[in-house]
């Protein structure tokens, strides 16, 4: 079975708590060459930020997924073309294994043809998303290639996303991971800043996930990085 991701090399991830630079609008952000907008953030994030960022990137072809951090915060929009739901593999608060997913499940009513969920393996211990989901980031390669071959064969998920969340990963972690798999995505997020960084874990990854950059140094920036993984993967 074929998925959209299959073909993704770049996934801009959008923060709705946070600002475009100076100068850039969203027009901008679609012209980048990324693959895909995923919109979602760990803190302070609200159902009305959440629309803001929908509302501005609906008109263009780029396309658009919500990636909710707790069942308050989803947005039911026929401009998103579907959602991505973290499963944190190595959360110590079961609450983000499972339990936000059961809620989100009692109390919506999903639609399942839109939704899929991201077996996230979360590394930097100083991340907010560490902090959040209580992470054990104390982990080498063979555990988190362990954690890989779980999430696709035990669990059978399509997406395993490796994240370091702030810092460049280590190369032969990520490795490992991509190595574990036969069919899911591996996608990998964290302190891509750059063209090279964005080629050196295009090398290990099949996609790149790219958040930070956007807000703290613009579209310019951004669109290095599509640039360097697209080269990787040539």
């Amino acid at each position: 079975m074929t998925t959209p991701w299959d073909d993704w090399d770049h996934v801009l991830k959008v923060d709705p708590d946070k600002s475009l630079t100076d100068g850039d609008t969203f027009d901008d952000v679609a012209k980048t060459g990324t693959d895909a907008i995923e919109i979602g953030g760990t803190m302070d994030v609200t159902t009305e930020k959440m629309r803001r960022v929908i509302d501005a990137c609906r008109k263009h072809d780029v396309p658009l997924y919500q990636e909710p951090s707790n069942p308050a915060v989803v947005v039911e929009d026929d401009a998103l073309d579907g959602y991505l739901v973290p499963v944190v593999l190595n959360a110590g608060d079961p609450f983000w294994i499972t339990g936000a997913h059961k809620e989100w499940v009692r109390i919506g009513d999903l639609d399942w043809e839109r939704t899929a969920t991201e077996a996230y393996v979360v590394l930097n211990d100083e991340a907010s998303v560490a902090e959040y989901t209580d992470a054990d980031c104390d982990l080498d390669a063979d555990e988190v290639a362990a954690y890989a071959e779980v999430a696709e064969k035990m669990l059978g998920q399509d997406i395993v996303y490796v994240e370091y969340s702030g810092m460049l990963g280590d190369t032969e972690v990520v490795g490992a991971a991509q190595d574990a798999l036969d069919d899911a995505t591996l996608f990998y997020g964290g302190g891509i800043r750059d063209y090279d960084a964005a080629y050196e874990m295009g090398e290990h990854a099949d996609t790149i996930v790219v958040g930070d950059l956007l807000h703290d140094e613009g579209v310019e920036a951004v669109t290095e990085t599509v640039r360097g993984v697209n080269d990787a993967h040539e």
